[in-house]
């Protein structure tokens, strides 16, 4: 099997859209969105950066014989003077959940950028696997950090404890023949650092948009999305 981890670098410098006045509590509320919106689509632009994506055959059955328990993504940066990060993959499980689901996890690195960024490090992480289907029936999880846990304090060896999502899907699911999750022995996670409290329930919409499109389109049309769901708020 072929696995693809898509890391994504998730941009905060982005230009900020201004919607009214202070004070008007629909427009601020617009405001925020848009502030989350453009930090995401950012992020997505990622998506087409084939170099970081990590590639090996055999996987699956090194993961099951245990010569190989997990994976690394390359590292990747939240920003050119961000964190330095990375994700690790347990094919076949780890600690309780061996043997019963995949595991993945998130993994802080020290980097030179470090002396100037906040620690413990406090920001969601979302994992997504894709459906590769017409269905896209993503698999989405998140989770926020424990800024009491040595892993999301400020790196002091080149990587810290990997900490996430144990279960995160159950290996009865992927191993099933034809599930939309690998197709032609390929899979594909997308690994996001949320700095802007996006919604839960837009995520979904802004996972679901094909990556292959221009940014500025993406872009235009979670904005778009996210309008109309205000709207219908203050209706």
């Amino acid at each position: 099997m072929r696995l693809q981890l898509l890391d994504t670098q998730v941009e905060t410098d982005v230009p900020r859209t201004t919607v009214g006045p202070a004070g008007d509590h629909g427009s601020v509320e617009m405001q925020e969105l848009y502030e989350t919106l453009n930090i995401l689509a950012g992020g997505i632009e990622t998506l087409n950066n084939d170099g970081q994506r990590f590639s090996n055959e055999s996987l699956q059955s090194d993961a099951q014989s245990e010569r190989q328990t997990s994976i690394y993504s390359p590292p990747f940066y939240s920003s050119p003077t961000g964190y330095k990060m990375r994700a690790r993959l347990y094919l076949n499980g780890d600690g309780n959940a061996r043997r019963t689901h995949m595991s993945l996890f998130f993994v802080l690195m020290r980097s030179l950028n470090d002396p100037i960024l906040k620690f413990p490090f406090n920001y969601k992480v979302t994992f997504c696997m894709y459906d590769q289907t017409p269905a896209q029936r993503h698999i989405i999880d998140s989770f926020r950090p424990d800024i009491r846990s040595n892993s999301f304090q400020r790196p002091r060896s080149d990587m810290n404890i990997a900490s996430g999502i144990p279960k995160f899907f159950p290996l009865a699911m992927i191993q099933q023949e034809g599930n939309p999750y690998v197709r032609d022995d390929t899979m594909f996670i997308k690994v996001m650092v949320d700095f802007g409290d996006m919604p839960k329930t837009l995520l979904p919409y802004a996972l679901s948009l094909n990556p292959g499109l221009p940014m500025h389109v993406q872009q235009a049309m979670i904005k778009q999305e996210a309008e109309r769901r205000v709207q219908q708020q203050s209706e």
